[in-house]
C-alpha cells in the first residue's frame, strides 16, 4: 500500500472491509476482529488511525515493533483455527502505521478462544448464535453440503419412480432395478436418499412426486407488473411455479416466452418472430436459479417481469471469495453439488461454470448484480421493446426520465448502485475501484468494475487522460 492509497483509505470511513486502530489493545480484543474478517471476506486493520473517524494518529517505532508481534501472537494462540495475516508498515508524515490483511478464510466458521463465531455486520462486528447462520459458514467453506441433507418425515414413497427410472435409463443405460444390489442401496448410492431413508433435499427436488409438500419455499414466484416498478398494486399475471426442478424450469420458461415480444426483425411476414430476449440468456439465468439457490435461505425464487426489463431474484449472494468477475469468466464453484450434478442430467444445464459466459456472449443487456448483506443474486435483462401505453410511460418517468429532448438515443435506466457510484466519481473522479467499494460498503472492487463497464456502455461514464494518471467524467444527464 502507497502512502497516498493509505490516506484516501483513512479518509473513507470503516466499512464491512476497513476497520481503524488507533493502536494495539488485547489479543482477545484483536482476536475477535481478525476472526470476524475471517468469517466474512476478510479486510484490512489500519493501527495508527483513530477508531470510527480515521484521523491519522501514527506509531512510534516502538508501538510499530509491539503490533506487529502481539498481532502474530493473537492469530495464532487466539483464533482457532490459525489465521494466517499479513502485515505492511507505510509512513505518513513522519508517522509509521501498521496495516494488516486478514484474507476471506477457507476453513469456517473460525472462533476465538473462548469458542465465540464473530462476523462483520457494516462496520462493526456481531456474534453468530443460530444454528443455521453457523451451517452457512460451514457451508462457504464446503464442509457441509446444505443438499444432502436428509427431509423429515419423507420415504421413497414419495419418489416419483417414472422420473427415477428415466433419469437411471439416460445416466446408467439401464433401470434401478438392473442393479445387483438392493433397490435401497442405489438410491443411497446415487445421494437421493440419506442413511435413514429420507429423500435428501436434491433428491426431493428432482425426483419427489410432490416436493413442495415437504419444503413449500423451494418454488418460483413469478409475476408480471404494468410497468417498471414492483411497487404498483396491479398486475398482468401471478402464480407460484411448483414441482421438481425440472418442471418448475420448463413451466418457468413456457411463461416467460409468453410475457416477452416477438418482433418481425428482418424475418418473412410468415415467420414466427425472434424472441426480444434470447431464449439461450432465459434458459442459463433460469437454471441458475434453480440449482444455485442458497438452501438454508426459507425463500422462493421471484421471476418479475416489466416492460423494460425481466428480473430473476435469486435467494443466495455468490458463495464468499467469488466474484462477478469470476463467473463471467466461466469459473466455477458451485454451491449445491448434487442439485448441479443432477441438474446437468435432467435438463439443457451443463455446469462447469459455462453458463454465465454463454449468457454474456449472447450480446444480450444483462446485469448480474450480488448482495451479500441481502443475501441476494439478482440477474437484470433489459428488454428490447417497449409497450407504447400511458402505464409504461409513467412508471418510466418514476424510474428514471429516459427521454432527453437534445439527445437522439434513449437514455438507459440506472440502478440505485450505479447511481451512487456516479455521484461518488462526480466529487472523486481519480477515485480507484477499491476506493468505490470501500465508500459505499457494500459492493466488492469487482463489482465496482462491472457496473463502470455497463456505465461506459450507457453513456454515463468515460475515462478520460488515459488509464494511469486519468480521472473519470460523468454524464450530467445522469445525475439528473
Amino acid at each position: 500500500m502507497t502512502e497516498k492509497e493509505l490516506i484516501e483509505l483513512c479518509s473513507l470511513g470503516e466499512s464491512t472491509t476497513v476497520q481503524y486502530k488507533l493502536e494495539f489493545t488485547t489479543q482477545k480484543q484483536i482476536a475477535e476482529e481478525l476472526v470476524a474478517f475471517a468469517n466474512t471476506r476478510g479486510g484490512i486493520i489500519v493501527f495508527g488511525a483513530e477508531d470510527k473517524t480515521g484521523r491519522m494518529v501514527g506509531l512510534t517505532y516502538e508501538q510499530v515493533q509491539y503490533t506487529s508481534r502481539e498481532l502474530g501472537n493473537a492469530a495464532n494462540e487466539q483464533v482457532r483455527p490459525v489465521i494466517y495475516i499479513e502485515t505492511e508498515t507505510v509512513k505518513h508524515d513522519g508517522k509509521a502505521y501498521v496495516i494488516a490483511y486478514v484474507k476471506n478464510g477457507a476453513y469456517k466458521p473460525y472462533k476465538d478462544l473462548a469458542g465465540n463465531i464473530w462476523v462483520k455486520q457494516s462496520s462493526d462486528k456481531r456474534r453468530v448464535t443460530e444454528n443455521v447462520e453457523i451451517r452457512r459458514l460451514l457451508q462457504n467453506s464446503h464442509q457441509y453440503q446444505a443438499d444432502a441433507d436428509g427431509v423429515e418425515g419423507s420415504t421413497e414413497d414419495d419418489i416419483d419412480t417414472k422420473a427415477l427410472d428415466s433419469y437411471f435409463i439416460h445416466v446408467y443405460n439401464k433401470e434401478i432395478d438392473d442393479f445387483k444390489m438392493p433397490r435401497r442401496n442405489v438410491l443411497r448410492n446415487a445421494h437421493i436418499i440419506d442413511d435413514m431413508g429420507r429423500l435428501t433435499i436434491a433428491g426431493l427436488m428432482f425426483f419427489a412426486k410432490e416436493p413442495q409438500q415437504y419444503r413449500p419455499q423451494h418454488c418460483i414466484k413469478a409475476v408480471w407488473f404494468y410497468g417498471n416498478e414492483m411497487s404498483g398494486t396491479k398486475y398482468r399475471d401471478s402464480r407460484d411455479i411448483t414441482g421438481t426442478i425440472p418442471e418448475m424450469y420448463e413451466e418457468a420458461m413456457r411463461w416467460v416466452k409468453s410475457c416477452l415480444h416477438r418482433p418481425q426483425n428482418a424475418q418473412s411476414f410468415n415467420s414466427v418472430g425472434e424472441l426480444e430476449i434470447p431464449e439461450v440468456v432465459l434458459e442459463e439465468l433460469i437454471q441458475n436459479a434453480l440449482v444455485h439457490l442458497d438452501l438454508l435461505k426459507p425463500a422462493a425464487i421471484r421471476l418479475l417481469v416489466f416492460d423494460n426489463r425481466v428480473e430473476i431474484i435469486n435467494p443466495g449472494s455468490l458463495p464468499d471469495g467469488q466474484t462477478i468477475e469470476e463467473i463471467m469468466l466461466g469459473n466455477s464453484d458451485p454451491r449445491n453439488m448434487l442439485l448441479a450434478q443432477f441438474g446437468s442430467n435432467t435438463m439443457p444445464y451443463r455446469g462447469l461454470g459455462s453458463g454465465i459466459p454463454r449468457v454474456m456472449a449472447s450480446g444480450s443487456d444483462v446485469e448480474l448484480i450480488d448482495r451479500p448483506d441481502g443475501n441476494q443474486f439478482i440477474a437484470r435483462i433489459w428488454r428490447t421493446t417497449q409497450k407504447d401505453d400511458s402505464t409504461t410511460q409513467k412508471a418510466n418517468e418514476n424510474l428514471i426520465d429516459t427521454t432527453q429532448k437534445d439527445e437522439a438515443t434513449t437514455q438507459k435506466p440506472l440502478n440505485t448502485t450505479q447511481k451512487r457510484i456516479l455521484e461518488y466519481l462526480k466529487n472523486y473522479p481519480k477515485a480507484t475501484r477499491q476506493n468505490i467499494a470501500e465508500a459505499l460498503g457494500d459492493i466488492t472492487a469487482d463489482g465496482v468494475k462491472f457496473n463502470i463497464g455497463l456505465l461506459q456502455r450507457y453513456g454515463a461514464l468515460k475515462r478520460v487522460n488515459g488509464r494511469k494518471n486519468g480521472e473519470w467524467e460523468v454524464n450530467p444527464l445522469y445525475l439528473k
